[in-house]
């Protein structure tokens, strides 16, 4: 049986888009970190670096519970 594209529900639409952003912001910073360290902008990135990891544990911990309870959800789907 073949899926269709309205099968998926709300909840895994949108842990999946956010899943997509959020790997996208890591590739940005990581781009970011290595062009910085390359023109000499260490001042920066130490400064910025505590403020970063902060938020992307913060958000990598409300993925993981999203990505948890759509696991669950659609389990019971």
């Amino acid at each position: 049986m073949a899926m269709k594209k309205d099968q998926y529900s709300a909840l895994f639409r949108f842990v999946t888009k956010f899943l997509k952003y959020f790997l996208l912001t890591l590739v940005g910073f990581a781009i970011a970190y290595v062009m910085s360290m390359s023109v000499g902008a260490q001042h920066l990135l130490i400064m910025i670096l505590p403020l970063f990891t902060g938020l992307v544990w913060r958000a990598a911990i409300v993925l993981l519970c999203l990505v948890a309870t759509t696991v669950v959800f659609e389990s019971l789907r």
